[in-house]
Parts: C-alpha cells; structure tokens; sequence
C-alpha cells in the first residue's frame, strides 16, 4: 500500500508539471516549490522554538486562524511556521502577519518528509481540518512530536472506516489528539479504536466573529445604500446571477442590490453588467454621483466580501447550483436572513440554519421571487430569521479556546 501511495503522489506531481505549462495555478504550484527545501533551511536556521501549522488552501487556513492567533497570543515564546498545499492559501497569505515562516508544504516524498520534520523540528504540530499525509505524519510519530488535527469531521464514507482501510487508519494513530466537528465524527473515531477525541465545533465561527467585530467600514457602500433595504449577494456564480439579475429587472421595489461575483475577472464582470436592466456601477471606479443613483452596485475587486455583509437587510450565498454553497456564516455574524440555492447538503451550517428557520433554499426561479418578496416586504419575518442568524453563530463560538485549554495539559 505504501508503493501504491508513493506512486500516486509522483503521478500528481508529475500531472500538475505538465499542467503548469498551460494553467497558471499549476505553475504556482510548481513554481513555489523550486529550491523549497534549501529556502526553509535558510529561514528557520537557529530557530528553535517552532510550532508548525498546516493547510490545505485558503479556506482551512481562514478555518484555522483563530487558533493560530489565539496560541500566538497565549504563547508568544514560540514562532509559526504556517505551511500550505495549494497556491490558493500561499499566494493570498503569504505575507500574513500571524505567521513567522510561511511556506509551501514540499509533497509527501519521505525524503521531503523526513528533511522538512529536521529543519523545523516543531514542537508540536496542528493540521486543519484536512490533509492526512503519510510521511509527514510517520516522521512525527516517530519523533514524539506532539500533533493535532482540529475542526475536522469524519464521515461512515471516508477509507479510514472501511475494512481495507488499514494503511489510513495508521495514519491515524499519528494524531496526539482529535478536536472534531460533531457526535457522529467521535462515535466514528471511537467505533475504531481512538480515544483521544474531543468534540471541539468549528472554528469558523470564532473566526466570522472575529471578521465582524473588525469589518471594516465602506463609505461607498454606505452611500450606495441610503438608508433603503439592500440585498447582498456574495460569492455568486453565472447561476445564481442569471436569477438574482432576472429578480432585479422584473422588480417594482425600491430596494438596492450589491452583487459580488466569486470570480472577479473582467469577462465575467462585463458578463453582470450586460444582463442588468436598471442603472449599476461598478464598485472601484465609482463617483459619489454615481454611486448615489445606482441601483445596482457591483463589486469589481476582491477583499470587501465580509465588510459588505455589515450594510445587508437581506444575503444570498452562491455556488448551490454548482459544487456547493459558499460560506453563510460571515452573512449570519451580521444577522441576516440567508437565500441560497439546492447544493447545500454538504454544510451542516446551511442544514442548522434552514432548521431554525434563518435560511431557505430555492431550487427554480418562482422559489426564489417569492422568498426574496417576503423578506422585503415582510419586516418581521426578516429580523426573526436574522435574530435566528446571529444567535446560531453566537452559541457556536468558543472552540479556539477550548482545543487550546486541552493541549495546554495534554
């Protein structure tokens, strides 16, 4: 198993080689790791106090920053390294400034293993969410290193529960302990023989909570917005916007609506504006005047999503008519009721949400008027599903401190 292993990860790395010459992500990859090993040497030479975070992409990352922060806080004797798989997290974090070191992660040969774990020579190590590597986590057992995955869920699918899962479930037995998400991951830990499990939550919601407490504040947006009820529309792909932009031309209302695409390219921006039927501007290039008589605002650029959710009445997450929704909790810190389309099973939050009656879901067009129309016109309805929001996100905080009161005696 362990041959098979090894030659799955020479085949990915040799695809994502041939990738890179014609996709830029994969030459991020490819590029990011040349001469890595000597550079980490470099950076971390007579450093010794190193504990060693990593992640899958940015969205682990942002899964984990509480926790990073909440130990640098608590632990300033120690220094981060921060380590990342995918272009997505190193390119947009690189210069985060919780982190001492940050790096690409070397792929998982056991000599890349074996001379990462000697450079850094970690304290501990934490894992967020995801990303179980067979070398990294063999040279950390071997050396005693304590190590830590958290917010992390288990499900009945999954190799490590199958019974020819052996090879995954030693990868396992690495872990000094298990901070998961729910019941169903403990039960599933333990069905196999883990006892070191704590059920922690997410830490997401300490970290949208965070993101809330420092939004930041957008006189655009403010004056955009006039005091009339504005819709926000994160995250939105093609789907989503083929029918929030039919909503926005059939409507009669006097409301406003500010849509930020999940892509931000120009084709895709130009793709938005062609479709809108009342009077729009673009976010960067806007003049008071123009913001001030638009209906429609759209955002150009990247970085204000999270700000933007403080200034709605009313959000709508995108990608469910795709791989999945998008992140609901930053929309629910702020109190709003949430609108998203069908693809949501994957997300217990969306599930969570819709119980208590702070979401729905649409699945065609007339689903979608009508729930958009209450909510307008219907205050109460709107501040009880976003009361429903709010309070969800609140009694869900708390999992930074409680994964970092274990380790402190573990």
């Amino acid at each position: 198993m362990v041959l098979f292993y090894n030659l799955s990860i020479q085949f990915y790395v040799l695809i994502v080689r041939i990738a890179a010459f014609f996709n830029p992500k994969a030459k991020q990859w490819v590029d990011g790791r040349k001469n890595l090993l000597p550079k980490i040497a470099e950076a971390v030479k007579g450093e010794e106090n190193l504990v060693w975070f990593h992640s899958a992409s940015l969205g682990e990352f942002e899964q984990g920053r509480p926790v990073i922060e909440k130990f640098k806080e608590e632990h300033p004797e120690y220094k981060i390294v921060l380590t990342f798989f995918s272009p997505s997290g190193y390119e947009v974090r690189k210069n985060y400034a919780g982190a001492d070191f940050i790096f690409y992660l070397p792929p998982d040969f056991p000599s890349h293993a074996r001379q990462f774990v000697d450079l850094v020579n970690p304290k501990m190590a934490f894992f967020i969410k995801y990303e179980f590597w067979h070398h990294y986590l063999k040279e950390l057992k071997k050396r005693n290193i304590p190590t830590y995955i958290f917010s992390t869920i288990f499900r009945p699918n999954q190799l490590f529960f199958k019974p020819w899962g052996g090879f995954y479930r030693r990868m396992l037995s690495a872990f000094t302990h298990f901070f998961v998400q729910n019941q169903e991951s403990e039960d599933l830990l333990k069905g196999i023989g883990f006892k070191n499990v704590s059920i922690a939550g997410d830490t997401r919601f300490d970290r949208v909570y965070s993101i809330a407490t420092g939004s930041k504040t957008l006189p655009k947006v403010e004056g955009f917005s006039q005091g009339r009820l504005v819709l926000i529309a994160g995250s939105t792909w093609p789907k989503d916007e083929e029918f929030l932009i039919n909503y926005i031309n059939a409507s009669k209302n006097n409301y406003k609506y500010i849509i930020a695409a999940h892509e931000v390219d120009e084709n895709h921006i130009k793709n938005i504006v062609d479709q809108i039927q009342k009077p729009w501007v673009r976010y960067t290039n806007a003049s008071k005047e123009e913001i001030e008589a638009a209906e429609v605002l759209v955002i150009d650029c990247i970085g204000v999503l999270s700000s933007l959710y403080r200034y709605g009445d009313v959000s709508y997450i995108g990608g469910g008519f795709g791989r999945g929704i998008h992140n609901t909790l930053e929309a629910a810190t702020f109190g709003l009721p949430i609108i998203f389309g069908p693809n949501y099973h994957k997300f217990q939050e969306a599930k969570d949400l819709i119980e208590l009656g702070a979401s729905f879901y649409y699945e065609k067009y007339e689903e979608l008027q009508i729930l958009l129309d209450n909510y307008f016109e219907n205050e109460k309805e709107r501040l009880f599903s976003g009361d429903k929001s709010k309070k969800y996100v609140d009694s869900k905080r708390g999992a930074s401190a409680q994964i970092l009161n274990i380790i402190k005696f573990s």
